[in-house]
């Protein structure tokens, strides 16, 4: 998946001009390498944002909030409060 991404955006970015290379298979790496690490920061961010949850699991249970709301909410915030771009 990752693989194809990195090959999407490095084409965009190339029809666009908004960079050059003179190594496709070199950019694509890289491009590849950033979407990896966004992902795992954003599973990470996912994870704590569950954490926070769990451990306020009485104090939702005894309201009417969707757990998928509540944890789009905090994963919401927390990305804020890292400057991370979800």
């Amino acid at each position: 998946m990752a693989e194809r991404m990195a090959g999407a955006v490095l084409k965009r970015l190339l029809a666009k001009k908004l960079v050059e290379t003179k190594d496709e298979t070199k950019a694509r790496a890289a491009v590849r390498k950033v979407l990896l690490e966004n992902l795992q920061a954003e599973e990470r961010l996912d994870a704590e944002a569950r954490q926070i949850l769990l451990e306020h699991t009485k104090e939702i249970k005894d309201t009417p909030v969707d757990y998928r709301r509540l944890l789009a909410l905090v994963k919401g915030k927390l990305a804020r409060e890292r400057g991370f771009i979800l």
